[in-house]
């Protein structure tokens, strides 16, 4: 019975549902302080640099438009300009590596100002190269930040985001990850590759004055014992005439609670203790899944899927700029962050992957050739692109990371943060190498693949992954960890 008061709705929830609309306007107004809005914006640029960095200036731009300029310019070979390419991902695995500890040593927002220095160097190391090694060390800086900054944004916006509309800000903030790919898309069209290093610096810049005015996280302060900074970090951003009284008590009882039970503190393996294990498993599966789903290589290799299906190559541009700025990242993306806190969490993780099985299974369907099918199967290809990303940017773009950041507690959460960041580049740099030889071992077979891993992981979300909305985190993290003695071996 207890299983089944976490995996499913509570009644009173259900009961209050026809009050949601006027109970999210009225959080909307709370929350419309300078702090948090100056909190939020800041956490907005770091998610958009993470999209200027990560799958477009050396996926596009770079590769497909520039890459004769480059390598006349500053004379780079063949392999040193690939090096410049994939050093990227080795910097995101080491981001991913550090993500947890940097974040719970010196705190969210200290590590903004760490990852915005990175980025800003990383630009101008690249704008203005003196030697082959200057733009390796930007690309590397540049991927260490987005290892970091895929973690901290959504653990930042949810720590300080008021419960009812912790799910809306993350995925808002989310979502100009796909604005920095659309932006650098269309930029790197008209701008030179110099040009657009130096407007990444530039837009760091910007971001840098915002950070002076943003407060700290109140879990992490409560964390490192700074108990009485706590309430004065929710008034700013609650609004001075809200009572915090309750929340603050809340977060502070929480934190000595979990201090209590860390009598031995076990460090980063602490984190593989059986408490933590449906936890753990949950978070690892639903960060991961998108990638072993197939998202890089339909985001990476269009080109070749739509060539062999029998699609010109301009049109195939043309559907890159269409499947980021516009299905993927507007349609997707705006209807989740509308209907995230309001639908849930696991509702949407659902949905997202029912059409991400679909998607993948028409594009499976559409490899199979023979004479009357072969009008249709560049169609059916096309429409199944598009259900998969606009599905993708429905759920499962935003929401596992958002799921992940609010499921562990203070003294696990940066340990987590680092596995979870370390499994999804990991699946993500699988894919990315293998799916050529998966496409010339069997075109129809690979995204069968890519059809069952959804559909395992639809199981999954089904049966274990809890609905998390409207409920505060420390909520959240009593339902899988402090529960009463008799109810422990459900884990």
């Amino acid at each position: 019975m207890a299983e089944e008061g976490l995996l499913q709705p509570h009644t009173e929830e259900l009961l209050a549902s026809p009050d949601n609309s006027s109970s999210l306007m009225f959080e909307i107004s709370n929350v419309s302080t300078r702090p948090f809005i100056l909190a939020f914006t800041a956490s907005s640029c770091s998610a958009f640099s993470f999209g200027c960095i990560f799958k477009t200036f050396v996926y596009f731009v770079c590769l497909r438009l520039t890459v004769l300029n480059i390598i006349i310019i500053i004379l780079l070979s063949f392999y040193q300009f690939s090096l410049f390419g994939s050093i990227l991902t080795a910097g995101v695995i080491i981001g991913a590596l550090i993500c947890g500890k940097l974040t719970d040593l010196v705190g969210r927002v200290y590590t903004m100002w760490i990852t915005n220095i990175l980025v800003l160097i990383g630009w101008l190391a690249i704008a203005f190269p003196r030697s082959v090694w200057l733009l390796d060390l930007g690309r590397l800086l540049q991927g260490i930040s987005v290892g970091i900054t895929s973690y901290l944004v959504p653990v930042y916006i949810t720590e300080i985001a008021p419960k009812k509309l912790r799910g809306a800000a993350s995925a808002l903030s989310q979502l100009f990850v796909g604005v920095g790919i659309s932006v650098l898309y269309a930029l790197g069209t008209v701008v030179a590759w110099r040009n657009l290093a130096i407007l990444g610096a530039i837009h760091c810049l910007i971001t840098a004055p915002l950070l002076f005015c943003i407060p700290e996280s109140p879990r992490w302060l409560a964390k490192v014992g700074r108990e009485k900074e706590v309430e004065n970090v929710l008034l700013s951003v609650r609004g001075v005439g809200s009572d915090v009284s309750d929340e603050a008590k809340e977060i502070l009882e929480y934190t000595r609670q979990v201090k209590e039970q860390d009598v031995n503190g076990r460090g980063f393996f602490k984190l593989f203790q059986r408490k933590y294990a449906l936890p753990l498993a949950i978070g690892v599966v639903l960060v991961s899944l998108p990638q072993l789903g197939g998202l890089n290589a339909y985001t990476f290799y269009i080109d070749s899927i739509f060539t062999s299906t029998g699609k010109q190559n301009l049109f195939v541009l043309l559907l890159l700029l269409l499947q980021y700025s516009f299905i993927e990242k507007l349609v997707g993306g705006i209807l989740g962050v509308v209907l995230v806190d309001v639908f849930g969490r696991r509702s949407l993780l659902l949905v997202s992957q029912a059409g991400m099985f679909l998607g993948c299974l028409a594009m499976a369907i559409s490899y199979q050739k023979n004479n009357c099918w072969e009008t249709v199967s560049p169609t059916l290809a096309l429409i199944s692109v598009m259900v998969y990303f606009a599905l993708y940017g429905l759920g499962m773009g935003p929401l596992p990371w958002i799921v992940a950041s609010e499921i562990y507690p203070v003294d696990v959460k940066g340990a987590a943060g680092t596995m979870c960041n370390l499994t999804s580049s990991t699946s993500s740099w699988l894919v990315t190498y293998f799916f050529g030889f998966l496409l010339q071992w069997n075109s129809t077979g690979t995204f069968i693949i890519f059809a069952t891993v959804i559909c395992l992981g639809f199981v999954f979300t089904a049966k274990l992954v809890p609905e998390t909305k409207g409920k505060s985190l420390e909520e959240i993290h009593s339902l899988f960890y402090y529960s009463p003695p008799e109810n422990s071996t459900k884990f």
